[in-house]
Order: C-alpha cells, then sequence, then structure tokens
C-alpha cells in the first residue's frame, strides 16, 4: 500500500522518538503549530519537560516522528497507545489504539506526512494486536474530518460534548445544604464503575489502575441527606453498597490534569472570545469565555481539573451532579495552578443537559471517529463502525 502522495516514502522516514535528539525540535514544532490560535493571540503548552507525559500512563505507547531524508528535519509528529476497552458485548474485551497529537510543520503541509504517520502509527497498533483504533476532533473541523474520515476511511462514531468553566467564574456557587458529599475508597469507585458501566462500549478495563494513579483526585458520590445509602461506610466489602443505593445519586471522578501540563494564553484581551485548546494531545477548541475578567485570570500558565466518570440514576441526578460539580469547584480553588474545572460527556447522555447552566460554561461538541484494522480484526459482531451514538461513556482521563 502506497502510504503516501507522490514519492513521499523516499522523501520522508518515521521513527520512533529519540528524547535526546528530539525533544527541543518537538517543542518548536508543538509552538509553531498554532494550537487554538485566532488574530492577535494563541494558545501555548507547556508539557512540563516531558513530552510524553501522557501516553505513559497507558500499558503501550509510542510516540513516532516524520524526518526528511538527507538533513534530517523534524517535519511531524504522532502519539500512538493501547488499552483494553468493554465491547458492550458479551465478547468481552479488546485492544484498542488511541491517536493524538498528530502535528505536521506548517510549511510541509498537503505533501501526505501526516498521512503517512496516521498509517505509521496504525500499523504499529496493528502490530501489537489492537483490533480498532479510534481518535476525537471538533466536530467543525473540516480539515481534519476530511483527513481522517475522506483519505483514512475512519468512521464517525458518536459526538461528545466537552465543558469548561474558570474556576472564579464559579465562585459564589456552593454545593446544596440538603446533599451529602461522601468520599469513596478506590475500592469502592471500582465496584460501583464496574457494576454500573463495566458494560458499556470503550470502558477500560484497567479501570482500577486509573483509580490508583496519583494524578486520580478521587471519587466522589452524591445522595440527598434525607436518605440513607446502605453499606457506604462499611470497612469490608458490602453487596449492599451496590444494590441498595438512594433513589438518586450521582458520581464522579477527578484527575490532576494541572500536574501533567500547563496552558498559557499569549496577547488576549480581556475583553476578547477566546478559542483555546484544552489539550497538548489534540486540538480542542473552546468558544468564549465570557466573564470579562476571564483573561485576566488565565493570563499565566494554568492548569485545570478534569471531571471524569460521571454517572447518576434517578430522577433527581441533575441536582446532585451540580453539587459534585461545585463541590469539585471548591476543591480546585485550594490548588494554586488549577484554574479551571473540564469535563466531556455524551451528548445522548441524560447528564449531558443537566451540566450546561451558566453563560460562564463553554461547550463544543467533540467527535469521536473509528476505524476496524486489517482482515484479522476478529469478530465482526462487535462491528462499532456501524453502531448508533453512544448514549453512556466513560470518559478515560487519559484520552483528554
Amino acid at each position: 500500500m502506497d502510504l503516501n502522495h507522490g514519492s513521499m516514502d523516499k522523501k520522508v522516514v518515521v521513527r520512533e522518538f529519540n528524547r535526546e535528539k528530539d525533544w527541543e525540535v518537538i517543542e518548536k514544532l508543538e509552538r509553531d503549530c498554532e494550537i487554538g490560535s485566532i488574530k492577535d493571540f494563541s494558545i501555548l503548552t507547556n508539557m512540563l519537560g516531558d513530552p510524553l507525559c501522557r501516553i505513559r500512563l497507558y500499558p503501550l505507547h509510542v510516540m513516532l516522528v516524520a524526518e526528511l531524508v538527507g538533513n534530517g528535519e523534524v517535519v511531524g509528529v504522532v502519539r500512538g497507545c493501547m488499552k483494553r476497552v468493554g465491547t458492550g458485548l458479551e465478547t468481552g474485551q479488546v485492544w484498542m489504539s488511541y491517536i493524538l497529537g498528530l502535528r505536521v510543520s506548517p510549511k510541509h503541509r498537503r505533501m501526505g506526512i501526516g498521512l503517512k504517520l496516521i498509517k505509521s502509527v496504525e500499523d504499529w497498533a496493528e502490530r501489537n494486536g489492537a483490533r480498532y483504533v479510534f481518535l476525537a476532533t471538533e466536530e467543525n473541523n473540516t480539515a481534519s474530518t476530511n483527513l481522517f474520515v475522506l483519505k483514512c476511511d475512519y468512521k464517525k462514531l458518536s459526538s461528545l460534548a466537552i465543558l469548561f468553566q474558570p474556576v472564579e467564574a464559579c465562585s459564589k456557587r456552593n454545593p446544596s445544604g440538603d446533599v451529602r458529599i461522601e468520599k469513596l475508597t478506590v475500592e469502592q469507585a471500582t465496584s460501583l464503575y464496574k457494576d454500573r458501566l463495566g458494560g458499556e462500549k470503550f470502558f477500560p478495563a484497567d479501570i482500577d489502575a486509573i483509580l490508583k494513579e496519583e494524578l486520580s483526585l478521587g471519587t466522589w458520590v452524591s445522595y440527598f441527606k434525607e436518605e440513607h445509602w446502605d453499606g457506604l461506610h462499611c470497612k469490608q466489602h458490602d453487596s449492599k453498597f451496590l444494590s441498595k443505593t438512594p433513589s438518586s445519586w450521582a458520581i464522579l471522578s477527578m484527575w490532576k490534569t494541572y500536574e501533567v501540563y500547563k496552558l498559557q494564553i499569549k496577547g488576549a484581551h480581556s475583553v476578547r472570545c477566546i478559542n483555546t485548546t484544552l489539550s497538548h494531545i489534540r486540538s480542542k477548541i473552546l468558544r468564549c469565555l465570557r466573564a470579562p475578567s476571564c483573561c485576566e485570570l488565565l493570563s499565566g500558565p494554568f492548569g485545570f481539573l478534569f471531571l471524569y466518570g460521571l454517572h447518576g440514576e434517578g430522577e433527581r441526578m441533575g441536582d446532585l451532579m451540580k453539587s459534585l460539580w461545585c463541590f469539585a469547584f471548591s476543591l480546585a480553588k485550594d490548588v494554586t495552578d488549577c484554574k479551571a474545572i473540564a469535563t466531556e460527556v455524551s451528548n445522548c447522555d441524560p447528564l449531558c443537559g443537566h451540566l450546561s447552566w451558566g453563560s460562564s460554561i463553554s461547550r463544543i461538541n467533540d467527535v469521536w471517529c473509528l476505524k476496524k484494522l486489517g482482515d484479522g480484526a476478529g469478530n465482526d459482531s462487535i462491528n462499532w463502525t456501524a453502531a448508533s451514538q453512544l448514549s453512556r461513556v466513560f470518559v478515560d482521563p487519559r484520552d483528554f
């Protein structure tokens, strides 16, 4: 198969990242790609000296660079990782790969380099046993969509909503006095997630490792004080904890993204809408941080807290999730480097509508795209590329 346009194979070679040789070059390439920039200002990402800071948490990962034959100039980069996830069917789990952080030098675009990087990371994934590969891109990013869907045969799988809010925008909001919020042990959180979401597509098989990771701040549940949660405070494993839940309850976990990388807005005016990027690994353009003081609040390097594992049950789960959201802000306000809260949920998730309150919350639709790898990809009964919109998705914090 020709992985490039014309004679690109003879002009560009793709190899694994070499930290000593490539780090400074990749750092400059990331800056040159103008992630999330518009006229008069741009968004810079500080990976805190670790170019593998996100993908190193996966069971398998790789970082590939494209360099010109002859002078060795690095003109592109892509990251790939793999993990086992649930299928949503009785077939169990499969290895799935995730492509992130595709960057091509502006002066070397439209030469097939991006396509070659994608094919190279797909080949790596297939060699290591992945049956599917997926990625995420903004719904309105036509160039990215055309590359993956039209040229690389990816299928649009589902649309998710990214929600983002500066910490100071919620400074006067407190959890309801009628709500009880309690922290779960890692064992309790693991059991509850597996019981309620373990059968969903994309649910990570290593959920216990995620919850035990140092970047995971913890998991909390909320329910109304008028009710009781049997087994919640039992030191020993109690099946009542899973079966005797309150009539309405909600759960979420928090990820200390601010310890992995930081963002900085350059050249922004205080009353201007900011299109920003929430991740150094994929461009997520968020619109309009509307509060006039937001640019001043986010003028220096800042991090954010990512909320994941959002789930709720019962008629009043929306109010309980709002209380957890506000509780997260109360924690974030005490962290010097944390200036915002972010999360991602399926547009078909009933919780989505309960989270989009207030003018200070920015939202954008993020499209997940999926591709089945090779003739040996396995049982066609789990052909997710023909699936409908995902109603509930456990968004892995490592993917954001």
